[in-house]
């Protein structure tokens, strides 16, 4: 119930992207390989990012 109105990190957020685009890669891998490619590409370019902030997150 307090979580109701809690809103998201940009780490979560940014990991809620990544599902998703995994999720959608996935799917497409059965149909179109070079779209499943590009958001694999997409995925790995936020999971970076979320690798980023857990790096200055440790350092603080």
């Amino acid at each position: 119930m307090f979580g109701l109105f809690k809103k998201k990190t940009e780490k979560e957020k940014l990991m809620s992207k990544y599902k998703n685009l995994k999720k959608m890669a996935y799917e497409q891998s059965k149909i179109n390989r070079r779209e499943s490619d590009r958001l694999e590409y997409q995925a790995q370019e936020i999971l970076n990012k979320i690798d980023e902030i857990e790096k200055s997150e440790s350092k603080d």
